[in-house]
């Protein structure tokens, strides 16, 4: 390993049509491809090359083809804010990534600091609470999340008790530290609040302090891998209570490593290629095709965030770095306009995003979306 920038693996991916340098606008995509990351980073990288070759065949940006670089933080905060300043120096038009929250807030300020955009897959409330004006995100926040979880327990499950399972990372905090005052104020205790960590193999002891708080229903918030383990140890503990999630608890990766474990989860998802949107499914067939597996909710997010940089170059009408992160926020993005948004989006003055979500449950394996929620403020 020659310097901490860790750059294993340097796809530079020149696209498909020749062009000369001055032809080409560079994105840097800096992102987990390998670590605990590397599920969630590698299905946000395919999206993200699924956008550019699309935009590409298209004709570019404003004329100009995207040459596309991903750099692998492996999943480490220091690698990702050693990334990020190579993405800036090599004049990236703006950052994409990374998707874990930890080492978003490790390395924003970087991007901050130069004005540059910065397009991330986290969910953690507190990424944007910090008066960031360049981050943005391309998934729902914890904050917009939680309370319609909270809602779903009491109104659907009709749970009087939850036990709150939860990793302890900046991701697992961030969704236990919003959950849990959501419960509280819809009249549901919370029976247990037991803390895992990232990369965790042997979930048995959690599942036992789960099953003896007796709790209505159990909410999981772990990552893709430690998700599966955990509803594997829970079932063989014979937990029949419900099982409530977020997005990442009814992801693709966690059904194919939970198996049987996985059927009958339920919870809220705020992007899925099982959605009730006919562009979403037409995305989740592309990537099928391209890659021989179904893309989870961070393919979707890697897909978006190209997009997002592309309208907002567009609607300025010319390439100006820090002018994409002023069009975008407060902008209303609408497929109407960019059909590669794929659904209307809102993005707000702090960098939080409003639009649509689904409810779903796993059966026979395969997540099956129940209900569309509305935007928070349509």
């Amino acid at each position: 390993m020659k310097t901490q920038w860790i750059i294993a693996t340097a796809l530079a991916t020149a696209l498909a049509l020749p062009a000369s340098a001055q032809d080409k606008v560079k994105l840097v995509d800096v992102v987990e491809l390998s670590g605990a990351g590397a599920t969630a980073g590698t299905n946000w990288k395919n999206g993200i090359d699924l956008a550019v070759a699309d935009i590409n065949a298209k004709g570019g940006i404003l004329g100009k083809q995207i040459e596309i670089v991903h750099y692998d933080t492996q999943t480490n905060p220091g690698n990702t804010r050693a990334a990020v300043q190579r993405a800036i120096d090599e004049g990236t038009y703006a950052v994409l990534g990374p998707v874990f929250s930890g080492p978003i807030g490790a390395s924003m300020q970087i991007a901050q600091r130069a004005e540059i955009a910065q397009l991330v897959g986290g969910e953690a409330a507190g990424l944007t609470k910090q008066g960031n004006q360049f981050l943005f995100r391309t998934s729902l926040s914890q904050t917009a999340a939680m309370p319609k979880i909270a809602n779903y327990l009491k109104n659907t499950v009709k749970a009087g008790s939850v036990a709150v399972v939860w990793v302890n990372n900046d991701f697992g905090k961030g969704g236990r530290d919003a959950i849990i005052p959501e419960l509280e104020k819809a009249g549901i205790k919370v029976a247990a609040d037991v803390a895992t960590e990232q990369g965790q193999a042997d979930f048995a002891a959690d599942a036992i302090k789960i099953k003896n708080s007796n709790a209505d229903a159990v909410f999981v918030y772990l990552n893709e891998e430690e998700s599966a383990r955990f509803l594997r140890a829970a079932k063989q503990q014979g937990i029949t209570k419900p099982m409530v999630g977020e997005t990442t608890l009814l992801g693709a990766k966690v059904i194919e490593l939970a198996g049987e474990a996985a059927n009958g989860v339920r919870g809220h998802v705020g992007l899925s290629i099982d959605a009730p949107i006919p562009a979403f499914q037409e995305f989740g067939k592309k990537f099928q095709a391209k890659y021989n597996y179904a893309s989870d909710h961070n393919g979707l997010k890697g897909y978006m965030a190209v997009y997002m940089v592309k309208w907002a170059t567009e609607k300025q009408k010319k390439f100006d770095k820090k002018g994409v992160a002023d069009t975008l926020r407060g902008a209303t993005i609408k497929p109407s306009d960019e059909p590669g948004i794929l659904m209307e989006t809102t993005i707000e003055e702090n960098g939080d995003l409003d639009r649509e979500s689904f409810l779903a449950e796993v059966i026979n394996g395969k997540q099956v979306i129940n209900a569309t929620l509305p935007k928070i403020r349509p």
